[in-house]
């Protein structure tokens, strides 16, 4: 299992007007930046701050068709970045692994209040160590994701 991660926010990474989704170590001080689109970073924001839209969104949806049969999402994994494209795993009941998008994953995991992991391996090949949490740091951190880009972390 990977190291349990939460997740910070979402922020626009600039000047592309990307969207990246800000995971952080429960117990570390390691960072994961992950590039999402704009669909799923509403997603993920709308069920970080708890809002119910008028109509089930897609995440929405599955959560509900996953309930009523009987399954539902214990965890999920972001498990590998390759040429600059992040993977995820959904963790059902039964045993059962589904390949996703991170951004899925983890709206999803917001909805069905499940565990969200990074494995080790991802945290070597992307993360971004910010040892202290001071001001200076966090200012110096937003710094550093307005000047990175998606090709940054390509192999």
């Amino acid at each position: 299992m990977g190291v349990p991660v939460e997740v910070v926010g979402v922020r626009i990474e600039m000047p592309s007007n990307q969207p990246i989704v800000l995971l952080k170590e429960i117990e570390g001080v390691r960072y994961l930046p992950i590039w999402v689109g704009a669909v799923e970073a509403s997603a993920i924001a709308f069920a970080q701050q708890g809002l119910i839209p008028s109509r089930p969104l897609t995440h929405d949806l599955f959560t509900s068709v996953l309930q009523i049969l009987h399954s539902e999402v214990l965890r999920v994994e972001i498990t590998d970045l390759v040429d600059g494209v992040f993977f995820a795993e959904l963790h059902l009941t039964g045993g059962v692994t589904v390949s996703a998008r991170p951004s899925d994953a983890i709206a999803l995991a917001l909805r069905a209040g499940a565990a969200i992991t990074a494995s080790e391996s991802l945290f070597e090949k992307a993360g971004i160590e910010i040892p202290d949490q001071s001001e200076d740091e966090v200012e110096k951190f937003r710094e550093f994701l307005d000047q990175i880009n998606p090709d940054d972390f390509a192999s």
